[in-house]
This record gives structure tokens, sequence and C-alpha cells, in this order.
């Protein structure tokens, strides 16, 4: 699992290290209500493309390995403790706004500019991904049961849309 403390640590190795990163999935969404609503099982973390060596070398320092490559789209890195992490390379226009490749070339993810927001994990201020963005990001899958609870969350706060 990944806890609060995990995200935190990632969090300020990544950052020491140069980087640049905005935190997606369960761990967006509970940045954005911000308090830890459910246990999670990994970190999906956006980062650019172009850092993403510096991003590997720094997880590398902390004992992170490799262990999934579903490159363009999104690769994991876990640690021999338990806890994942789930990097999803965005390429970043001038206007602010990214693209992230997907398995489908004709159909790659967009972030528009506004998307990219500040959320909190405990007390510190991170960035992650909007409500909206959120809601859209969780369509045109079969959902978990997790899945349905965050949107329900997220309707509730922000009264975004969701599909589920």
């Amino acid at each position: 699992m990944m806890s609060r403390n995990d995200v935190l640590s990632v969090l300020a190795l990544l950052r020491e290290a140069g980087t640049d990163v905005v935190i997606a999935g369960g761990w967006g969404i509970d940045a954005l209500l911000g308090e830890e609503t459910r246990a999670h099982r990994d970190l999906d973390l956006l980062h650019i493309r172009d850092q993403e060596s510096v991003v590997v070398a720094a997880l590398e320092s902390a004992g992170y390995a490799e262990t999934l490559d579903r490159r363009p789209a999104r690769f994991v890195f876990s640690h021999p403790d338990g806890p994942e992490i789930d990097l999803h390379p965005l390429e970043f226009a001038a206007d602010g706004s990214a693209v992230q490749s997907s398995f489908d070339p004709a159909e790659p993810f967009r972030y528009p500019a506004e998307c990219f927001v500040t959320g909190t994990v405990g007390t510190t201020a991170v960035r992650c991904i909007s409500a909206e963005q959120q809601a859209l990001f969780h369509q045109g899958y079969e959902p978990a049961e997790r899945d349905v609870a965050d949107m329900r969350r997220l309707r509730e706060k922000f009264g975004v849309e969701t599909s589920f």
C-alpha cells in the first residue's frame, strides 16, 4: 500500500531531484478533497517526459525498480516494501496544456492548462489534476467499488458530473 508518508517522501525526493510532478488517480482525488478517504495501492504521478531520466534515477536511488513498462502511455516502479508508483509521461505545450500518449496514437489523453490545480496531502500543498479532469478520466470502463466511491465524493464536494 501507498501511505501518506510514502507519498510525501516520494514527492520530496522528486522535488529535490528538480522534477515537476502532478498527482492523479486516487491520491489526486484525496488531494482535491483535502483528506485521505481510503487505502491506496499506488500513487499515480504525471511527469514531464523530458525529465523522465531524472525521475527514474531518483526513484532507483530510493530502492524503487521498474516492474511494468507500458510506454508510451505509462510505466510502474515498485519498492521492495510494497509502494508502487504509476508514472504517466506528459509533453507540455507553451500554453500550459499537456498531452499523454495512449495506446491509440490518434486518441492521446489531453490535459487543458486549467486542469492543473493545487490540493493537499496531510498539510502539504501538492499539484494535482482538477475534479473535472478526474471525472473525465474515470469513464469508459467498468468501475471498481473504489472508483464509484471516489466519483461520488467528487460530485458531492465539487458538483462535477460523472459517468457513474
